[in-house]
């Protein structure tokens, strides 16, 4: 069993984490108050498995994944919105397999419109 490899970044209402595991099979998710457990196996039969104390508290009730044949990416709904995560995790370390996703990294001041039409065009699909 071995940790995904795993790329975040942050939004004034959500924090997106997208678990980089090819043809994945076996997904579960499980997004809590303040932690968030991530677990598949991949078209050889290795099982990854990410467990992630957040850094602050999350609406587990609003928060959802989505799965694709390159990735799981989950949308995790920030209890306090508009309010910037200076990292994903609660402790000040940084996993190896923790990687800032600097492509959709921005300082989003503002972006609250963008964010509700990323959010609805993953949920059609």
């Amino acid at each position: 069993r071995q940790p995904a490899k795993t790329l975040w970044y942050d939004r004034p209402r959500y924090v997106y984490l997208e678990f980089c595991v090819e043809d994945s099979t076996d997904v579960k998710v499980v997004i809590e108050d303040q932690r968030l457990v991530f677990s598949c196996k991949n078209a050889d039969g290795v099982e990854f498995y990410n467990e992630i104390n957040l850094y602050a508290r999350v609406n587990s009730k609003d928060s959802q994944e989505k799965r694709s044949d390159r990735s799981i990416t989950c949308f995790v709904r920030k209890w306090k919105e508009k309010v910037a995560w200076p990292r994903i995790t609660k402790e000040n370390i940084k996993p190896a397999w923790l990687s800032v996703d600097f492509d959709n990294w921005r300082d989003w001041e503002g972006d609250e419109e963008v964010e509700r039409a990323m959010v609805e065009q993953y949920a059609e699909v």
